[in-house]
């Protein structure tokens, strides 16, 4: 069944005009030319630097009380109707669906398509939504509006459309490859988060979504930014696969200085897991979308051994916790689900296993900065408690325009995007300290011990002879008990082997491992910064 017409107001074109003078006869004739061209980026960046010029306007909402207090699993009940998704029955690869406005959702967000060049604005209609079981009155739904639409594709299967990617929410974002269910989440940009003043929520305001070509392989979706200190034109290029690839063109017009700037943020959720184990009795070994941090730093071009890759384990902290890694030339970072093994998480429902990593790759040189690690405390896995996010050197001002773009991927396959020289950190679980005495008892020695698996290609191109060391240091709120490596001939790698003291309980403690070969590093660097008090 095609579209309802109910879905489209108004149409405009994009067109420029030019007046030549053409001589006939020795007469000079003004003629009127019309040359209309694709509505792109530009002119969303036209209107966004236009928009940082005015005063900021917040998000107006009229949302009636029936659907602001609306629970999750009700409000998940309003769902488009399959014959009122854009594209419906054109044999398309691609549909939409759309949010309707409710629960925290209280404004609306302005849709287009842009069909053949020309924008075509997307208008609300209530019947185009199933309210499930829901008695909102009809008057209630007089003058709403969208709250975010969903992207679907045939990526599971030839015959059934599956979500792919969704906005809703300020400028929250999220994708899915191919049997992947939805984990971290991404954002437009992040502003002043974690500070003592307060964050700001940039919000996607407008979007045009590009109709595709029945033999398209991508979606091209355009998003208007704003917020009381910036605007911003955003281009995003949806590629689903087994690995789902996101394209992002960003220019951002300053309206005022900004303290911090978040750029091209991740949020993810870490509940608890080997590396930070649960104090409550439960069935599930672990309960996270995200286990780790890696970060690539290109380094110095003067600097011979340029390429360093850190592994920072994710914690579930008693108290909000910061951490900055200082890069002089950002080659990639991302939050990463190291392990997709059903075993790591015995899960039926949640399926932590199928969550993506989110690896960030950026195009050109984003110049220094650094990469910061925020964790929140959090009671349960309903709140995304972990941000990780770019943010550049210098403070942006009032009037200047930048840029930053990027590709995203959404992905269960990490190893591909690790070093082809280096190990990495297959997992780390967390345990009392303890010595073994000659009648073979274990005894606790006061200590914390971890236990780190390293596996990849540094440690598979030993040669024979070579002389296998960790490299351990403890910040000066700690203390390095004891380490050491030993083969892991059970299922391939070497296992480290640490133990540590705190030096004051009520602080945090950094500790940096790595393995080398004489002066030959053999794997990517474990950062883990132990919670205070936990």
């Amino acid at each position: 069944m095609s579209v309802p017409n109910r879905h489209f107001s108004t149409t405009s074109v994009v067109c420029r005009f030019r007046w030549p003078l053409v001589g006939i006869l020795g007469i000079w004739l003004i003629v009127a030319a019309q040359a209309c061209f694709a509505f792109g980026f530009e002119d969303v960046a036209k209107k966004a630097e236009k928009l940082a010029g005015q005063g900021y306007q917040a998000p107006e909402s009229n949302l009636p009380e029936s659907l602001r207090t609306l629970e999750y699993a009700d409000y998940a009940q309003i769902q488009t109707k399959d014959e009122s998704m854009l594209w419906q029955g054109e044999n398309l690869p691609f549909n939409l669906a759309f949010f309707h406005e409710g629960m925290h959702f209280d404004s609306a967000v302005t849709l287009h398509t842009v069909v053949n060049g020309e924008v075509q604005d997307l208008s609300f209609n209530p019947d185009d939504f199933d309210y499930g079981s829901l008695d909102i009155p009809k008057e209630d739904l007089k003058g709403l509006g969208f709250s975010g639409f969903k992207v679907l594709n045939a990526i599971n299967s030839e015959n059934k459309m599956d979500e792919v990617m969704a906005f809703q929410g300020a400028s929250y974002f999220r994708a899915l490859g191919r049997h992947q269910v939805y984990g971290t989440s991404g954002r437009g940009l992040a502003i002043d988060t974690a500070l003592p003043s307060g964050e700001e929520f940039p919000t996607f305001r407008e979007f045009w979504i590009v109709k595709p070509k029945p033999d398209s392989q991508y979606l091209t979706i355009f998003a208007l930014l704003d917020s009381p200190s910036l605007t911003g034109a955003y281009r995003y290029v949806l590629r689903p696969g087994e690995d789902t690839v996101v394209d992002v063109t960003s220019r951002l017009f300053m309206r005022n200085a900004v303290e911090k700037l978040g750029v091209a943020p991740l949020t993810s959720m870490y509940l608890y897991g080997p590396a930070q184990p649960t104090d409550t009795l439960n069935y599930r070994p672990a309960i996270h979308d995200s286990n780790g941090l890696l970060v690539h730093d290109g380094g110095d071009a003067t600097d011979a051994n340029k390429g360093e890759w850190t592994w920072r384990p994710l914690a579930n902290p008693k108290n909000l916790m910061i951490e900055e890694q200082s890069v002089a030339s950002l080659k990639g970072f991302g939050l990463l689900q190291r392990s997709h093994d059903f075993h790591d998480y015995e899960d039926l429902v949640d399926r932590y296993d199928r969550r993506p990593s989110v690896w960030i790759e950026p195009q050109g040189d984003w110049g220094k900065g650094t990469v910061e690690l925020i964790q929140i405390p959090t009671p349960d896995e309903t709140n995304d408690n972990i941000v990780a996010m770019w943010k550049p050197a210098g403070t942006p001002k009032a009037g200047e325009s930048l840029q930053f773009d990027y590709r995203m991927y959404w992905t269960t396959h990490e190893a591909k995007f690790y070093s082809p020289n280096l190990s990495w950190v297959d997992q780390t679980r967390r345990s009392r300290g303890e010595v073994r005495k000659d009648n073979l008892v274990r005894e606790p020695d006061g200590s914390l011990a971890f236990v780190i698996d390293v596996k990849g290609p540094g440690l598979e191109a030993l040669e024979d002879g070579a002389n296998v060391q960790v490299d351990a240091t403890v910040g000066d709120k700690g203390e390095l008990v004891a380490s050491r490596a030993v083969p892991n001939k059970a299922v391939g790698g070497w296992r480290i082997f640490l133990r540590v003291k705190r030096g004051n309980a009520s602080q945090a403690t950094d500790i940096n491992v790595f393995l080398k070969d004489g002066d030959k590093r053999l794997s990517e660097t474990w950062h883990y910064r132990l919670p205070a008090n936990g």
